[in-house]
């Protein structure tokens, strides 16, 4: 779906089809028949936006062959879907029975990683819509954090300057900008915009930026206000705002919320929690690491609880759980209330319909639920909706 901001900016709102288990362009081809397509008509709209994760098998696929791309995009044509952004966090693998740090790799200090993204820039360049005024790629913030030691940072930062580069070429070659994205997640290199300032203060901010997801800002208690405004201070622009929820535990000593809190700690994907005690956020890396024995959570602190857990947008779930609504909803006011929009580019990422406690049986449904409820966050900030 495409909005148009007070100041003229287009603004585009997708779903990512990371919740999707397809990793070759036939599979690719036949969830926007099975879900894409039935999430459009749901809603009403003549054109959805859809941010398609493509695995580094149908990347390679797509990159090769120009047939290939012609059709994927005349699929989404004939679909009444477009595709401004994708998603090349997860680089294969990603609806595995366990995928859990695997997710991460191969990471910047691998060429993989480089070689990855830039074929993903070039397929987008062929997939834009032609009235699009760029592109974008998310992509993970580096590296998980152990190890990395200089050598692997430095084989880093040599590749992002090799990404920009690219990029940069890209645009001459096809008149195309694409902008990479780097989305600060807890536990890895990057965490936090205090660490996405000191890390990307050297890059080429007309092609590289940050991914805001506003679920990972949420886990480390990143108040919206004053992230945004240290990403603006440093002048690193917002290149896809990532619309996403976590699961909080208001009083994690509650054994209901123990109980609640245990249902969400499944193996495939990883559940980063954290809380703030003595003023420092701190936490594990996943989610049954927080809980001990007894199943009380092994601080024994009332101080809430957030998890790396995405939870639809549109639904809180059952007390005493809840979600970080409120987050989410301050970085679009943030990013989109003001005089100016400072985002062109929304996607709504939650990955985990599959893995829930009482899994959604309809998933269409429910992804046009949390679309419909992006849609009115958008539209109760002054955006309209372009139905043309």
């Amino acid at each position: 779906m495409r909005f148009r901001h007070p100041d003229g900016t287009p603004v585009h709102l997708a779903y990512c089809s990371n919740v999707h288990q397809a990793e070759d362009l036939a599979g690719v081809v036949a969830q926007l028949a099975a879900y894409a397509e039935p999430v459009r008509e749901r809603l009403g709209v003549g054109r959805l936006g859809i941010g398609l994760w493509l695995a580094r098998t149908a990347v390679t696929e797509l990159a090769a062959d120009e047939g290939a791309l012609r059709t994927l995009r005349a699929e989404l044509a004939a679909r009444g879907l477009e595709t401004v952004t994708l998603n090349a966090f997860p680089y294969e693998g990603f609806h595995r029975e366990v995928v859990k740090k695997d997710v991460y790799l191969p990471d910047w200090a691998d060429p993989a990683r480089l070689a990855y993204t830039l074929d993903c820039a070039r397929v987008l360049a062929a997939l834009l819509p032609d009235d699009a005024r760029r592109g974008s790629v998310s992509t993970l913030p580096l590296a998980w954090r152990t190890p990395w030691e200089d050598e692997r940072a430095d084989g880093a930062r040599r590749a992002l300057d090799q990404l920009a580069t690219g990029l940069r070429e890209l645009e001459s070659e096809t008149g195309r900008r694409i902008r990479v994205g780097f989305e600060p997640e807890p536990g890895c290199v990057v965490e936090t915009t205090t660490q996405a300032v000191r890390e990307f203060a050297d890059v080429d901010r007309d092609y590289l930026g940050v991914c805001l997801d506003a679920c990972h800002l949420a886990v480390q208690f990143e108040e919206p206000g004053e992230a945004l405004g240290r990403l603006t201070d440093a002048g690193l622009p917002v290149v896809k705002l990532q619309a996403s929820c976590a699961v909080e535990a208001p009083d994690p000593t509650d054994p209901q919320a123990v109980a609640a809190l245990r249902e969400l700690a499944e193996r495939r994907f990883l559940h980063q929690t954290r809380t703030v005690a003595e003023g420092k956020v701190v936490g594990v890396d996943d989610l049954p690491d927080a809980l001990d024995d007894d199943g009380l959570p092994a601080t024994g602190s009332a101080t809430p609880w957030r998890t790396h857990f995405h939870a639809p947008l549109h639904a809180e779930p059952a007390p005493p759980l809840r979600t970080t609504t409120g987050a989410l909803t301050g970085v679009l006011a943030g990013l989109l209330g003001g005089p100016t929009a400072t985002c062109d580019h929304i996607e709504v990422e939650t990955y985990t319909w599959t893995v829930l406690p009482d899994p959604h049986t309809d998933l269409a449904a429910g992804i046009a639920a949390e679309l419909a409820w992006a849609r009115d966050r958008l539209t109760g900030l002054g955006l309209k909706e372009d139905h043309s």
